[in-house]
């Protein structure tokens, strides 16, 4: 669908109007998905002392639910899924404790990415490592190795995203933010999450409480890790440089549509809109769809299908001239 001007002014003031919270909604959406993951963990930790192994199967609904309540931390974290400011940081702080990532930082580093998100000017807070065809070129043989390394499906998709959720947000150094932005929120997450599991651990059993959260913790890494890479990872996503850069276009061209079937698209909070939620992040996951339905032409942008994202997983580095992502 070409885009002009004046289309990307016309969608952009359509999801003016599905900006404001609904408290109802958002209350009744946090209420209904905290209290099914706290019964499947629940249900998990009891099998897991009491030998009933069979209920250890929930993590997989309990990952799903874990991804979904990142969702709301996510919308927290844009002061999008309550009215209330004061809300929104209460409970984005509240699943932190679930999510394993520190909101306050975390939110700050993802501000970062939606004001840069395809500017090939400004990469390297919050988003996938992307190299250009010629800067993967001129790289030495090392550098070469650990990028080639990095991008690999195995690494990428499998060891990163646990890697990354359970240990490397344990720590405020390394992040993509000066370390003094990064240790409050970190080691403020970190305390408490060393008092509650800690807690659990002396209470149950340390195998207990590991059998009844790292599986949890692991799905919902490997299904967020995923979802986040393949909403601005596909063939024909868009870069532009610092000159030529504009937020609205990158949004609707450089942010995916991922069509998922219903019950995917209520685990993963319609994030999968994602062309939508760049263009306006004020839009709370809950009207997302609505916004969608009422305007046509959002459906026919940047859309990527389960089958189609799959193709994505060898792409690596932006061809400017081609004006793709391509495969080593």
């Amino acid at each position: 669908m070409s885009l002009g001007e004046a289309e990307i002014r016309r969608l952009s003031r359509h999801c003016l109007r599905y900006r404001d919270a609904d408290d109802r909604t958002a209350w009744f959406q946090l209420s209904t998905t905290l209290g099914l993951f706290l019964l499947a963990a629940g249900l998990m930790l009891y099998g897991a002392t009491s030998g009933v192994y069979a209920l250890l199967m929930l993590f997989l609904p309990a990952g799903g639910l874990l991804v979904r309540l990142f969702g709301i931390q996510h919308d927290c974290g844009h002061n999008s899924f309550f009215s209330s400011k004061q809300i929104n940081r209460l409970v984005g702080r509240l699943l932190s404790v679930f999510t394993l990532t520190p909101f306050g930082y975390w939110s700050r580093s993802h501000a970062v990415h939606h004001t840069t998100a395809g500017d090939l000017g400004r990469r390297g807070i919050g988003d996938v490592d992307t190299l250009t065809v010629d800067e993967y070129a001129a790289l030495p043989g090392g550098a070469k190795l650990r990028y080639r390394i990095y991008r690999h499906p195995l690494f990428l998709h499998v060891l990163g995203p646990p890697l990354y959720f359970i240990l490397l947000q344990r720590s405020p150094f390394g992040q993509a933010l000066p370390v003094q932005d990064a240790w409050r929120s970190i080691m403020g997450l970190n305390l408490a999450l060393l008092l509650i599991y800690s807690g659990l651990a002396a209470a149950l059993g340390g195998a207990v409480v590991a059998l009844g959260v790292l599986p949890t913790a692991f799905v919902a890494s490997w299904v967020g890790g995923w979802l986040f890479f393949v909403q601005h990872q596909f063939e024909d996503t868009h870069w532009e440089t610092s000159e030529d850069w504009t937020l609205q276009r990158a949004a609707l061209s450089g942010s995916s549509y991922y069509v998922m079937p219903k019950v995917l698209q209520w685990f993963t909070g319609n994030i999968g809109l994602h062309h939508i939620h760049h263009l306006n992040p004020r839009i709370p996951n809950y009207r997302l769809q609505s916004c969608l339905d009422d305007e046509p032409a959002l459906g026919a942008l940047s859309r990527l299908t389960i089958r189609e994202s799959l193709q994505c997983i060898g792409l690596a580095l932006w061809d400017p001239a081609r004006r793709k992502l391509v495969a080593f």
